[in-house]
């Protein structure tokens, strides 16, 4: 069947921080003697994106962009105006929504105080902080570059800025963390007032350091513990958990990762950025991918140089792709936006639909597609049912 067009986003990404956290599987890479150049690599973004505009032409034309993430590495690292020079130039390639959602990640050690004025003027009218804890000894057991206190004051320097819509990334299973200590770090973030937290559990990533040296982490079932309690307090404080990882407010979901989430299409611009892109004309969807290293980025980001790797996703790989991401949605998804999204009848996942119902992994009806709560514990066995 004809593949519906599902909404555009724009993932932005700026490979630098100050120095790379122990846990970090992002393409990152931290400050050397030289400073990088910043201007220059804006210049590169917008050249990548006339490229893939090219490239991609009708599956492109005509439709709005409705958020765009400057993700990184750490994006906050540039300047105001260098930000605004690349909304700038996106504007005049490519139609925006007019509420467009425009996030910027932030660290909280990396913003001069004063700066959040710039980025709002400049059309980010959404921040991201990286706090992670607040709990200054597992800041530095995970390498990270600002305490507690200077985080807090970072929240509040954008919030006196203008900023109402803010997320607060925590994370719990830390190293020798407690379930007090995790139920602290959500006190605190619930107490600056964000309109969004993602929780999320830490994870040892392959080629990390942690990986090659690992921590003491509580065990599944300690971790199993911060979670849920962690879960009911922000449930208290009302923030309402909408994704695995994600709660928020009424109204300040995230726009960008839910158009991620329910399998919509993204450019993705600057090194290492990935992008997902449905062609209505042929039916395919793409995934391209841009080559990771920035100084191999900089050095070709107006030609194919650029594009670290760019195949269509097989037919029989679609059911584990859509479901992947829509899984994650704790209201899960409208049923028809499969067959919209992926060209497949809806035959085409009956088999393993069935089987994760009768485990009570899957609540199935005709208007929607949902994991159970047995179903969210046990996310990654549901998903895998739908490989090929």
């Amino acid at each position: 069947m004809p593949l519906t067009p599902p909404p555009l986003s724009l993932y932005v990404h700026m490979p630098w921080c100050v120095k790379k956290c122990p846990y970090c599987d992002f393409n990152s890479h931290g400050l050397r003697d030289e400073p990088p150049p910043y201007a220059h690599y804006v210049d590169c973004l917008l050249a990548d994106l006339d490229a893939d505009l090219r490239d991609f032409g009708a599956a492109v034309q005509g439709r709005q962009i409705v958020s765009v993430f400057f993700g990184g590495g750490t994006p906050s690292l540039f300047a105001p105006d260098l930000i605004a020079r690349f909304l700038d130039g996106a504007h005049t390639r490519l139609p925006f929504d007019d509420a467009a959602e425009i996030t910027l990640e932030t660290n909280p050690g990396t913003v001069e105080h004063g700066r959040f004025d710039g980025y709002l003027a400049a059309g980010v009218n959404r921040l991201s902080f990286g706090i992670q804890s607040f709990d200054d000894a597992k800041l530095q057991r995970l390498g990270r570059i600002h305490s507690a206190a200077e985080a807090a004051a970072a929240v509040k320097s954008a919030q006196d800025a203008g900023y109402a819509n803010i997320n607060l990334d925590l994370m719990y299973a830390l190293p020798e963390q407690s379930l007090e200590g995790a139920l602290h770090d959500v006190e605190q973030a619930i107490a600056l007032d964000p309109a969004h937290i993602s929780h999320y559990q830490l994870t040892l990533e392959p080629n990390t350091a942690f990986a090659a040296n690992p921590p003491p982490l509580p065990d599944d079932d300690h971790a199993w513990a911060m979670q849920e309690a962690c879960e009911a307090r922000l449930a208290q404080a009302g923030y309402r958990q909408y994704e695995i990882s994600a709660y928020a407010r009424a109204n300040r979901r995230c726009v960008h990762n839910l158009n991620y989430w329910r399998f919509g299409d993204y450019l993705g611009i600057g090194a290492g950025a990935h992008g997902k892109l449905s062609s209505s004309n042929d039916g395919n969807i793409r995934r391209r991918w841009k080559t990771r290293h920035p100084r191999a980025y900089l050095d070709s980001a107006a030609d194919t140089g650029r594009i670290g790797g760019d195949t269509v996703v097989a037919g029989d790989e679609l059911p584990f792709e859509y479901m992947l991401n829509a899984l994650r949605l704790i209201d899960g998804v409208p049923a028809a936006d499969f067959a919209e999204r992926t060209g497949l009848p809806d035959t085409a996942i009956a088999p393993a639909l069935a089987q994760a119902q009768a485990r009570g992994w899957l609540e199935v009806r005709p208007d929607r597609l949902k994991t159970t709560a047995l179903g969210q514990r046990f996310l990654n066995d549901v998903i895998a049912s739908f490989l090929a």
